[in-house]
């Protein structure tokens, strides 16, 4: 493990606090909170979904593959954070401290970078690569998200940041390097039964009888 010391504390001793005090003179925003940080990674992958229909829609196959990796990343980059956070290892707020307001369990793995904006920040960006009204409708979600995080005692700061930044490079990054074989594996199963997972567009006929 590479320190006990919190990194998100070490980054801004400050916020968190702030966050947590406006928090506690907030009542009215506990609930919206608590119901965005226990759902909100449902309603992300409701907008995955809306995201492949859409690409669906285009009879673009190469959207279609984005659409794809845009769910494949949000699991790719879970992966990837696994180890970090095991590395780092750093307490949550909600477990490292007494004398704060927590609205929501305590989960009992370590905090940085946070999976939720892990999985934010790469659906966000996955989103962006092939739709920009929705994909920005996420990255607004995203940070919203981030912040319940805090609010409600999960997360420091630092974390839920982290977490944005690594989630949208695992989609950058996957998609630079997967972009063609997975447009590859698009178009060819446009010629199969499955066609219409891919594109909306009827299937051409072949040819005509003269």
């Amino acid at each position: 493990m590479i320190s006990a010391t919190s990194y998100a504390r070490w980054s801004d001793p400050d916020l968190f606090d702030d966050i947590n005090t406006f928090a506690r003179r907030t009542g009215w925003l506990h609930t919206p909170m608590y119901d965005l940080t226990t759902y909100g990674p449902i309603l992300i992958g409701v907008a995955l979904l809306a995201g492949w229909w859409i690409a669906r829609s285009r009879n673009d196959t190469r959207a279609v593959a984005a659409a794809v990796w845009a769910g494949a990343a949000t699991l790719a980059a879970l992966a990837v954070n696994q180890p970090i956070a095991n590395t780092i290892a750093e307490q949550r707020p909600c477990n490292d401290r007494h004398d704060i307001l927590v609205l929501v369990h305590c989960a009992s793995d370590y905090g940085f970078p946070s999976d939720h904006a892990v999985l934010a920040g790469a659906a966000a960006a996955g989103l962006l690569i092939y739709t920009r009204r929705l994909g920005a409708f996420a990255a607004g979600f995203a940070v919203l998200l981030a912040f319940s995080r805090v609010y409600t005692g999960a997360h420091y700061p630092g974390d839920v940041l982290a977490g944005l930044v690594l989630g949208a490079a695992v989609a950058v990054l996957g998609w630079w390097l997967a972009a063609r074989p997975l447009t590859a594996v698009v178009e060819r199963i446009a010629t199969t039964p499955l066609r219409p997972l891919v594109t909306a567009a009827p299937k051409q006929p072949t040819g005509t009888n003269t």
